[in-house]
């Protein structure tokens, strides 16, 4: 007979219909990064990096503070600025550098691995114990990935292989600090997408001045570009993805940055290129770890809703008209 706090062992559980659309408004954030690729190398003017991420992040974040009107109190400033730095300002120029050092393909694998450098922090700051569950799906999306976007000619370069790595720590850190800081009363996530803009923004502008100098000639396709990655790919995105930490597990929300190369490489598609078999089974494995992610753990036998296994009741066996010492106090 089973107690009520035992459960039978099943298959994965499905979330809340209510987790479920929180899952698939936050994913549209990485799928719109999936576009930026396309967009620099097609629209963008080569070799000015920073300005293009500057120009993403400082016009979103003061058009976000103009529309909330609210700004940082206490603490909040030093945790915006952090915030701001970790999400925008020093993640750019990392993944610009890791960008010009290193293939596509590289760097899109380094950035797979953020679900795992993300379950690291959360035991650090949160106290969040990784399940084995999404630990396991988590090493596959990052196999999935690298099977989709590494080439034969994948090179490795010391300095873009740190870049790339120190790109997805920044991340992950801002992921984990967003999660454990939540947000303050009264503010909703467009206030928080627009301080950490902001604050990115003004951290890159006088790194553009001072690399890059002026900036460059910008014709329709480039303005065209420039505000798409401002407008949906920067403070739309953002605000969805920011409100998406705030409500789902780091476990579930993390993943799904898989998205962006996934994307990258269905845009590949429609402008004419096309998946090896070996690339078909990674697209499909990366995209079966960031759903898996999503479900709870199967339950096991004999585990309690604690997550201890309960220990198996053992029968006292009695010789026949024996009386426990229970009923000889009776």
């Amino acid at each position: 007979m089973r107690t009520s706090t035992e459960r039978a062992a099943g298959p994965p559980r499905i979330s809340s219909p209510r987790q479920v659309a929180t899952v698939a408004l936050t994913a549209l954030a990485p799928a719109t990064w999936g576009t930026t690729y396309v967009v620099t190398t097609e629209l963008l003017p080569p070799g000015h990096p920073l300005f293009a991420g500057m120009l993403r992040a400082l016009p979103g974040g003061l058009l976000a503070l103009a529309i909330t009107r609210v700004l940082p109190r206490g603490n909040w400033w030093w945790r915006a600025a952090v915030l701001g730095a970790l999400n925008i300002g020093a993640l750019y120029p990392l993944l610009f550098v890791a960008a010009e050092r290193l293939p596509g393909g590289v760097a899109a694998t380094l950035g797979a691995t953020q679900p795992l450098m993300v379950a690291g922090l959360a035991v650090a700051l949160l106290h969040d114990r990784p399940t084995a569950w999404r630990l396991t799906w988590g090493v596959l999306g990052v196999v999935g990935v690298g099977l989709v976007v590494l080439g034969p000619q994948a090179r490795l370069d010391a300095v873009g292989v740190l870049a790339g790595l120190g790109g997805t720590a920044t991340m992950a850190a801002g992921i984990v600090l967003t999660k454990r800081w939540g947000l303050p009363a009264g503010v909703g996530p467009l206030t928080l997408t627009g301080w950490q803009l902001t604050a990115g923004g003004l951290l890159l502008l006088p790194l553009t001045l001072a690399i890059e100098g002026a900036p460059p000639r910008i014709d329709a396709g480039a303005a065209g570009g420039y505000l798409w990655l401002g407008s949906v790919g920067g403070l739309v995105a953002s605000t969805l993805w920011f409100r998406g930490i705030g409500k789902l597990p780091v476990g579930a929300s993390a993943p799904l940055v898989l998205l962006s190369p996934l994307v990258a490489a269905v845009i590949g598609i429609a402008l004419g290129e096309s998946l090896s078999p070996l690339q078909t089974f990674g697209f499909v494995l990366a995209l079966a770890a960031l759903l898996a992610a999503q479900l709870n753990a199967p339950n096991l036998p004999g585990r309690v809703a604690g997550g201890r296994p309960t220990p198996p009741r053992i029968r006292e066996s009695r010789i026949p008209g024996e009386h426990t010492r229970e009923e000889r106090i009776r």
